[in-house]
């Protein structure tokens, strides 16, 4: 665990972690309720945050299929529950964009990008499409 204000802000901590290979969402040290998307201080109460591991599992609670004009392929945008309770905006892969479902449980992986990291969804082991 690691508070907040130990080095940089909230956003260079989360890409830092990112950069990494650490999926890291934030925790209020005094009640313990996580946050999500990183915050110098627990939004309502003001308290100190760490920084904790996440299970990277969740279940997908809203999707868009995003329709590309060719050549360029279509894409998803997800609103995916973190097992932890925080909700996220991220994408769906391995899956045909359309054929992300509501409900879907889901597995995180980090990947980088040419200017930082970001955390998509994968379906996880065992899920129908």
């Amino acid at each position: 665990m690691t508070r907040v204000s130990e080095q940089g802000g909230p956003d260079q901590q989360y890409q830092a972690h990112l950069a990494a290979g650490r999926f890291m969402i934030q925790r209020g040290v005094e009640t313990g309720k996580m946050v999500f998307f990183p915050r110098a201080i627990a939004p309502g109460t003001g308290e100190d945050l760490e920084w904790v591991e996440a299970s990277g599992r969740g279940t997908v609670y809203s999707t868009t299929c995003v329709r590309k004009r060719p050549p360029e392929t279509d894409l998803n945008i997800a609103l995916i529950d973190l097992e932890e309770g925080p909700r996220m905006m991220s994408r769906v892969e391995g899956v045909a964009p359309d054929a992300v479902a509501i409900g879907m449980a889901v597995k995180a992986r980090i990947v980088a990008l040419d200017d930082g990291h970001i955390v998509v969804f994968d379906p996880a082991p065992g899920e129908a499409a």
